[in-house]
């Protein structure tokens, strides 16, 4: 499944603790078609739903539905705050080639 920092926990768990509105839900991290390169991650605060798979660390949870699971198997996600961008990053060994904005990919074809 999907690795997750310090940082991206931290920055979670921050979002979270200063939205209290947002109660109990998690980041979920999930993978459309759409971008320059054909598949865009997506990231949202949302609730678990049925057949999730949940990576939960130190009281914050991390959601990824199954089909974006299957792209997104030994990725880690990240959080940086620096003057070259700030939020949550996806490095993805499943990842052929990335856009130049990295928000996009084309996925690795499976051998």
């Amino acid at each position: 499944m999907i690795n997750v920092t310090d940082n991206a926990v931290r920055h979670l768990r921050s979002l979270l603790e200063e939205h209290s509105a947002f109660g109990q839900k998690g980041l979920r991290v999930q993978i459309a078609k759409g971008g320059c390169s054909g598949l865009q991650y997506e990231m949202l605060l949302d609730a678990p739903k049925e057949g999730d798979a949940v990576v939960g660390r130190d009281g914050v949870e991390f959601l990824v539905d199954a089909e974006s699971g299957a792209l997104l198997r030994g990725a880690t996600l990240d959080y940086h705050d620096g003057l070259t961008g700030t939020g949550f990053q996806i490095l993805n060994p499943n990842a052929a080639r990335t856009c130049g904005c990295g928000t996009s990919f084309e996925a690795a074809r499976p051998a």
